[in-house]
């Protein structure tokens, strides 16, 4: 079971996100849990989503307190709190941050992982949807680094929440961007 956290901030699309990856992962032919833990209810405060993919039914409705994976989709979230209490040894980390990997993990202190995938999302974002809300690129950077999940099945999930006119247009390009620029470093 791939256990994933999502971290971000109140109206940055934490919640969207993983709804999509979800539905991503349920069209590659997984078995999916999703569900958000918000904290107060306003914008800007943190947001935690939780995810659990597998090949079996899941029934385990707990919160993920070692995960296996941690996507920080405010580049500032980790100088603000610890999002990755808990990672499990080896775990894998998504960033959105203007740091390369290497930069990234010594300066966050990033020890016993085994993968970090980095991507600029919030300048991707503003260029792509001219708004910083990054959660679609860092579904990009998510496809980079686990590979099984498709780019068809991730565009069907954005495409499911966006539609098919030109607001779901800019979010496939976005998560097209964000897979390609995304740095990783194993």
């Amino acid at each position: 079971m791939l256990n994933i956290r999502i971290h971000g901030r109140g109206g940055q699309g934490v919640v969207t996100a993983s709804k999509i990856l979800g539905m991503a992962a349920y069209r590659a032919g997984k078995q999916v849990r999703t569900f958000p833990l918000y904290g107060a209810e306003r914008r800007g405060a943190p947001v935690t989503a939780f995810i659990r993919i597998d090949e079996a039914e899941i029934y385990l409705k707990s919160l993920i307190y070692h995960p296996d994976c941690i996507m920080v989709i405010d580049s500032r979230l980790p100088y603000v709190i610890h999002p990755f209490q808990g990672l499990n040894s080896g775990g894998t980390v998504i960033l959105n941050s203007r740091l390369r990997p290497e930069e990234a993990r010594a300066k966050l202190g990033l020890k016993n992982i085994g993968g970090i995938a980095v991507v600029k999302a919030t300048d991707i974002a503003e260029d792509v949807l001219g708004t910083p809300i990054t959660n679609i690129v860092m579904l990009g950077a998510f496809l980079k680094i686990y590979g099984f999940i498709s780019l068809d099945s991730m565009k069907q999930g954005i495409r499911t929440v966006f539609g098919e006119g030109e607001r779901g247009d800019r979010q496939i390009r976005a998560v097209e961007i964000g897979y390609q620029n995304t740095e990783v470093l194993r």
